[in-house]
């Protein structure tokens, strides 16, 4: 059985997480806690020495360390339901929704909070180095992260989901960045109607809840 490697805190192992439970993979997890500073011990570098999490330790010992490794390779094997899309186009719309999001948006958040936040001073980038701090980074990552909103709200309105006409990887990303947002004080909510009610299909999913 695959080992998931998890922080139950932070953004990006929940992306992986959410996809795990959407196709139904049935895994073991481990927490790792990076409030502590655990992903830098020498027992979590021998897993993954980029010292990030997600990780997932498949039965034939492969390790993937990232978000889009883990997704590619849940889709390839449990086909259903599909994330990642059926046809070329869509395969192509959700790579590239996916990729946008994570670029504009969760990218953006991460600026602010790593370049702000008391508790990762030092920390300003994840991984076995250490950076300082820079603080108009994280004034730039606002205004980066209001003008994705913006857009993202027109894109939203009268839409059900955000790459194309069924739940996808894309809605998974999106979903976790806005919910990200909260740690930077942004209600992504306000005055975005479109966005508003799209987050409160996903927030009906059972996947979103663990």
């Amino acid at each position: 059985m695959p080992v998931f490697y998890d922080c139950t805190t932070a953004p990006s192992p929940r992306r992986a997480r959410i996809v795990l439970a959407e196709k139904g993979i049935a895994h073991e997890v481990r927490q790792i806690d990076l409030a502590s500073g655990e992903q830098l011990s020498d027992a979590y570098r021998a897993i993954n020495p980029a010292c990030t999490v997600p990780a997932l330790v498949l039965d034939d010992g492969a390790v993937l360390t990232d978000n889009a490794g883990i997704a590619a390779w849940a889709e390839a094997v449990q086909g259903e339901p599909p994330l990642l899309g059926t046809t070329p186009l869509e395969k192509a719309q959700v790579a590239s929704w996916n990729s946008k999001i994570e670029g504009e948006c969760f990218m953006a958040i991460a600026e602010v909070l790593r370049n702000k936040a008391r508790g990762m001073v030092d920390r300003a980038l994840p991984g076995p180095n250490n950076y300082a701090q820079i603080p108009e980074l994280a004034e730039r990552g606002r205004a980066r992260l209001t003008h994705f909103l913006d857009r993202f709200e027109q894109h939203m309105t009268g839409r059900d989901w955000v790459a194309i006409d069924s739940f996808s990887l894309a809605d998974i990303t999106a979903g976790v960045a806005l919910d990200f947002a909260g740690w930077v004080k942004v209600d992504v909510n306000e005055g975005r109607p479109g966005i508003a009610a799209w987050r409160a299909k996903l927030a009906q999913r059972p996947s979103f809840a663990i």
